[in-house]
């Protein structure tokens, strides 16, 4: 059974360890392509999966792949406990789908080796369909996952939240999501010399999946962070990330994704809000975007996203451009109606 092992100091650097060496052999891989966070959930869902089916890497078949499924979306909390927004019990089915794609990568590992005698992944890509007189095709992916549209904060919600943060620093860090579409990763990893006030853009040098962009960003943003810089952040800090910590021992050290995570769950609460998170802060800023009338091809940029498919989700939540494009069809299809002999 794998045993989870942190390094200490901070949550970021360091290796983890998993007690096998073909596991941290791939968890080592995995720390030096991608972010810190990748790496924890690649290592959780390795020691869940090799917990549950309790084998060797080499000893592991596709049949243990299935049994796997079918104990994650078992309950977890008593039959009767289910999430409101799909109805299951178990684990979400986007939270299996990915466990399976970090299985499915380091088999693939595994593989590529060549020196491990595994030859073959035992994680399926999909299940075959057999059409008569045609042979079997993999046309059913293993896990549905549903697409469901991210939940946008209502203004008034947004209000009461901006007034119950209690520092300049934490209403720059929700400026710059709410405002500026900025990932929770970015605002935290921005440095005082990403800043272009002059600009009033912000350089990205830690952007999802390593890539790089600038953003314009509010006037409003510029001028609450300015008034942090001189007022609040520690004179005695010697990191040139902008958002530091401001009281206890770490004050003046690089503030972290927990210490923002407890920043925003703590202003929700005082503003009396069921439910919001950073990436919804996210979601609405470029919804409202959208809703302004900002292009979809604009909106990609400003988001970092590779592909216009994540972008279009925004068409979606601006409440005002499925309305318009469906009035605008059927005025046309009223005035061929009417001129109609």
């Amino acid at each position: 059974m794998p045993c989870l092992v942190r390094p200490a100091g901070g949550d970021a650097g360091g290796v983890i360890t998993l007690g096998h060496p073909l596991l941290d052999a791939y968890v080592e891989l995995v720390t030096a392509r991608a972010r810190w966070n990748t790496v924890l959930a690649t290592a959780f869902d390795l020691k869940v999966f090799f917990t549950v089916v309790a084998k060797d890497p080499a000893e592991v078949v596709t049949a243990d792949v299935l049994a796997f499924m079918k104990d994650q979306r078992q309950p977890r909390r008593g039959a009767k406990v289910v999430r409101i927004e799909d109805g299951e019990a178990g684990l979400s089915a986007r939270t299996i789908k990915r466990r399976l794609a970090t299985i499915a990568g380091l088999y693939e590992y595994l593989i590529v080796r060549g020196d491990t005698g595994i030859s073959r992944n035992p994680v399926p890509r999909g299940l075959a369909m057999r059409r008569p007189g045609q042979r079997a095709v993999r046309g059913v992916p293993l896990i549905r996952a549903p697409r469901t549209l991210p939940r946008v904060i209502d203004p008034d919600e947004v209000d009461a939240f901006m007034a119950a943060l209690r520092t300049r620093r934490d209403r720059a860090m929700v400026e710059a999501m709410l405002l500026g579409g900025l990932r929770r990763c970015e605002v935290l990893g921005l440095r005082l010399e990403d800043l272009h006030p002059g600009e009033r853009r912000v350089f990205i040098a830690e952007g999802k999946g390593g890539h790089q962009r600038i953003v314009p960003v509010s006037t409003r943003f510029f001028t609450t962070v300015a008034d942090y810089l001189e007022i609040e952040r520690p004179a005695t800090s010697t990191t040139d990330r902008v958002f530091v910590v401001l009281k206890g021992p770490r004050r003046g050290m690089p503030l972290t994704a927990a210490g923002l995570d407890e920043i925003v769950a703590g202003a929700r609460r005082r503003a009396g809000i069921e439910r919001l998170t950073c990436h919804q802060l996210r979601h609405t800023c470029f919804t409202r975007l959208r809703e302004a009338g900002m292009a979809l091809e604009a909106i990609q940029a400003q988001a970092g996203h590779r592909s216009i498919e994540s972008t279009r989700i925004y068409l979606h939540l601006a409440n005002d451009w499925l309305a318009g494009e469906y009035r605008r069809a059927v005025e046309a299809i009223d005035a061929q109606a009417i001129g109609a002999p």
